[in-house]
């Protein structure tokens, strides 16, 4: 079962663009098939979700009216997104980070943004998400245009501790050769991100991971504080090899 507030997250979702529809959208005469297109321009009727699924990561220019299509979807793109539905996410470039959300009307713009908390804040909450928890993280990181609020709202249980851990692992691997992990981050946000979640990583973090048992990711963690050539001539690496 979700979360109270993942419930109400998405019953605002639902109510607030309940009826949108892309009245005159014609889609891509090679990739959408007429009857899928339909739906983009029909409200109040079920999308299938392989359709959701299809128009929710394809190209902007393949609509006539992006934003207005993904108001069509939100409601069961949103519900698809914290049940599983959806199949995957984080193949592709999800369809809200490419529109200015925020610049849509205020109940809009909130109603998305307390919607990506609430589903961060059931993910931690969960040993087995519907999706990799770090999937999740990029996912609402990349729609929200920022790391902030998520890593502030990394709660502390024995669940989120160890989806931290997990996290931190999977991304290091990148950060710690200045690479991003983010696959689909490709706006000017991104560079703010990033370096967001290298101090965040190498304090807040790395503390919390260090008296979680963790000093080795901890370790590493820390190494993000450092100019690049400084991080790879720190002597753990010497003592990492001789402990492998």
């Amino acid at each position: 079962m979700s979360s109270t507030a993942l419930d109400a997250a998405l019953a605002d979702i639902d109510t607030i663009f309940n009826g949108f529809a892309s009245p005159h959208e014609t889609g891509c005469g090679h990739c959408h098939a007429p009857e899928e297109t339909a739906y983009l321009r029909t409200p109040y009727v079920q999308i299938p979700v392989d359709v959701v699924r299809y128009y929710l990561f394809e190209v902007p220019d393949h609509f006539d009216d992006h934003a207005a299509a993904m108001r069509r979807l939100l409601p069961q793109a949103a519900r698809a997104m914290t049940d599983g539905s959806l199949g995957s996410i984080g193949y592709g470039c999800h369809g809200l980070t490419r529109v200015d959300w925020r610049s849509w009307p205020a109940e809009q713009a909130a109603a998305i943004e307390a919607f990506l908390h609430a589903w961060w804040q059931d993910a931690l909450t969960r040993p087995e998400p519907p999706y990799g928890i770090d999937d999740i993280f990029d996912t609402c990181a990349t729609i929200a245009g920022t790391v902030t609020p998520f890593l502030a709202g990394w709660g502390r249980s024995p669940v989120a501790d160890a989806h931290l851990a997990q996290c931190t692992d999977n991304w290091l691997y990148d950060l710690l050769s200045d690479y991003s992990p983010f696959s689909w981050w490709y706006d000017d946000s991104v560079d703010s991100g990033l370096a967001d979640l290298r101090t965040w990583l190498a304090g807040p973090g790395a503390a919390r991971l260090r008296a979680q048992g963790e000093p080795d990711l901890a370790i590493r963690a820390e190494l993000l504080a450092l100019p690049y050539d400084e991080r790879w001539a720190h002597p753990y690496w010497d003592s990492a090899s001789a402990t492998n």
